[in-house]
């Protein structure tokens, strides 16, 4: 059943995430400046990069659970309030360290993901959570604003002032988020934690977990270290490196709803199975084509096609693993699509650092499409031979 208020409730869900992951991405398109003023070296710069991702992504399986009991406006306001206090510390940071630390906090940006899709999913019928999870995703497109916005913010007034204008923008939308939306009733009976974490114990979760891990890891990754790419492979400028990846953003996330609309239509595993390979073949592409632009260019526009379909399709097959525990699966496999954009940062700080070049990450990202392929085909034959031996 569609509720009053559902239009509210997705439009100023994706206004919320948006900002958040507007704050979320901050230390990506600045790196290279904050590794000269700080004299970082490579993986230093990389670990700061990747340190917001690992806590926004582990922390959404808590933050999905308490959205479940306590309501999503509850949990969503408390969360974007919270992130003015390391953004302020932020800005008066003198030293890494101290920069880490607030990165850490800054995170929590992150888990909006699984409080915003928790939240609207209960406000539409189950044939339509494909489209309207991959609507809700539209904040992804956060780290295009970040992409675009951060590096005049910073040329202009300083690294302090990108921290402290964020934490001035984050206030406004929580008191447009508040005063705009409502809380729908709570359902009868709430779960412990405990009782939510069930749902580990169900395969499908497992699957969504590791497709996601590829999915959405593979967006996040590129997200925050295309500036890089860019910078040191093709010597583009910071705007213009900027520009690029805001580009690779806006396109990835303006294509997922079209991957949980076709995964309504045709079913998941199809869309995953065509996204899977053609996510290796990018791979395979971008391997090969480190030193010529155009060819790059093309392989990461086609890797941010097939991983925005990608992310669509595999929420739209959330809510079907455990109604009763949306809060729980969108928590969990957002936290393992987190995480699979917190490694490849530090992975490939490391392999540069040890071989001069990148080579060697894009190998694993072919390699990791691969099995994600064979998982889905190797499911999908399994749940059929079920089928036949109950007939």
């Amino acid at each position: 059943m569609r509720h009053n208020g559902s239009a509210r409730a997705l439009g100023l869900s994706t206004l919320a995430m948006t900002a958040s992951f507007v704050i979320w991405s901050v230390f990506s398109p600045i790196a290279g400046q904050i590794q000269e003023i700080f004299q970082l070296s490579t993986l230093q710069k990389s670990v700061l990069i990747a340190t917001p991702i690992l806590l926004g992504s582990i922390l959404r399986i808590p933050m999905g659970i308490y959205t479940d009991r306590y309501g999503g406006k509850k949990v969503f306001t408390a969360t974007m309030l919270f992130l003015t206090l390391p953004l302020l510390l932020a800005g008066w940071a003198q030293s890494y360290w101290m920069l880490l630390l607030c990165a850490l906090f800054i995170g929590m940006a992150g888990t909006t993901f699984a409080v915003s899709l928790t939240y609207v999913s209960r406000w539409f019928t189950p044939e339509r959570q494909g489209l309207i999870l991959g609507l809700a995703g539209l904040g992804n497109l956060g780290g295009a604003v970040a992409n675009f916005s951060i590096p005049i913010i910073f040329s202009r007034y300083g690294l302090s002032w990108v921290f402290w204008s964020l934490a001035i923008m984050i206030v406004v939308v929580t008191l447009i988020f508040w005063l705009g939306t409502k809380e729908l009733p709570k359902p009868a009976q709430t779960k412990t934690f405990k009782q939510s974490m069930e749902v580990l114990k169900q395969e499908p979760t497992w699957f969504l977990s590791i497709f996601y891990f590829l999915t959405f890891g593979g967006f996040v990754a590129f997200s925050v270290y295309l500036p890089t790419f860019l910078k040191e492979l093709f010597q583009l400028s910071v705007t213009d490196a900027g520009l690029k990846t805001a580009g690779f953003v806006v396109v990835a996330t303006l294509i997922r709803p079209l991957g949980g609309y076709l995964a309504d239509r045709l079913g998941s595993r199809k869309v995953l199975a065509v996204v899977f390979a053609g996510i290796a073949v990018c791979a395979l592409v971008m391997a090969l084509s480190l030193q010529h632009f155009v060819a790059f260019s093309v392989g990461c526009l086609m890797a941010s096609v097939l991983l925005g379909l990608g992310n669509g399709a595999v929420f739209k097959m959330v809510p079907e693993v455990s109604t009763g525990n949306t809060g729980a699966v969108t928590g969990i496999v957002g936290a393992a699509g987190g995480i699979g954009g917190f490694f490849p940062p530090i992975v490939l700080g490391i392999i540069n650092d040890l071989s001069g070049a990148y080579t060697l990450g894009f190998v694993l990202l072919m390699i990791t499409a691969c099995a994600c392929l064979w998982m889905n085909l190797a499911t999908k034959r399994l749940k059929a031979a079920k089928k036949v031996a109950m007939a």
